[in-house]
């Protein structure tokens, strides 16, 4: 794989993603709180990743909260063509930076009104409706949906959510991306990432990077050894290998970190080094 984007995964005819994209959390303040410590980096590490082919995003209102949408739109507005910002709603943070559901129809009208104000759009290219639970989708779903009707959002996607959520909002409106959590040590969504394969839909898992134990971290290390590549560069790769639907979104605050998670996708696993990661206890 020569494409340093990871290749482009086409969902819809006016939606294509860069296989490899870019988290915007991780330029916050310490737990997501605040302005970063540099900002000019942080414009820096944003125009980066345009200038680096990447045309992939990820973002939400309530990373910072605010702070995250607001760097967007200084670094890259008027934003270039082909570019997509994927965003999330469902949850608000508390004045002591801690998380909270935000599920009714106020709340989720406010947030989609509220991303649309910050990164300075009249539309929103794809609006993620994060779970809390295991609840029914049913009616947040459908207030996205009419946001949708009105112009307001492009296309939907879900986060944490499972097989029966999803199938619960496809029988509402077309989705085109599932995020939820998984990597190479957490497996819990195999079945689910076969789903969106089979369905054409992207699955972005976050956390892609997760934890090991010394066990599995000696598997992965020396399979990244062989590949003269980091263990995260060999954990990316995996993922980019493990389903043509998967689309990664590692986030860095970081230009160094930022070149290195995107020579990730130009890592190729031969298939006994696949089946060895795959192999890894999860």
């Amino acid at each position: 794989m020569d494409d340093i984007t990871g290749g482009i995964l086409k969902l819809t005819d006016d939606l294509a993603l860069t296989r490899m994209g870019y988290g915007a959390m991780r330029l916050t303040g310490p737990g997501i709180w605040g302005p970063p410590r540099d900002p000019a980096e942080a414009v820096r590490v944003l125009r980066t990743v345009v200038d680096l082919g990447l045309l992939h995003i990820d973002t939400s209102d309530y990373y910072g909260p605010h702070v995250v949408n607001d760097l967007i739109r200084e670094a890259l507005h008027p934003y270039p063509s082909g570019l997509r910002i994927v965003t999330k709603v469902g949850a608000r943070r508390g004045d002591d930076k801690s998380w909270f559901p935000a599920m009714t129809e106020p709340e989720l009208i406010e947030a989609v009104y509220d991303n649309l104000k910050r990164l300075d759009t009249e539309q929103l290219d794809v609006v993620n409706l994060r779970m809390p639970d295991t609840s029914d989708p049913t009616i947040p779903f459908s207030v996205l949906t009419a946001l949708q009707d009105e112009g307001l959002i492009a296309h939907l996607g879900v986060s944490n959510v499972t097989a029966d959520q999803l199938l619960i909002c496809r029988g509402i409106a077309p989705v085109v991306c599932v995020q939820n959590e998984y990597n190479l040590v957490n497996r819990r969504d195999d079945d689910l990432v076969d789903v969106c394969a089979e369905n054409r839909i992207a699955y972005v898992p976050f956390f892609p990077l997760g934890g090991f134990s010394p066990l599995q971290s000696e598997i992965l290390d020396e399979v990244a050894t062989e590949l003269g590549a980091t263990r995260q560069q060999t954990a990316l790769a995996w993922l980019l290998h493990r389903s043509p639907t998967i689309c990664v979104i590692p986030g860095t605050s970081s230009l160094a970190h930022l070149r290195e998670n995107v020579e990730a996708s130009g890592i190729a696993l031969t298939d006994e080094q696949y089946r060895r990661l795959t192999g890894i206890p999860h």
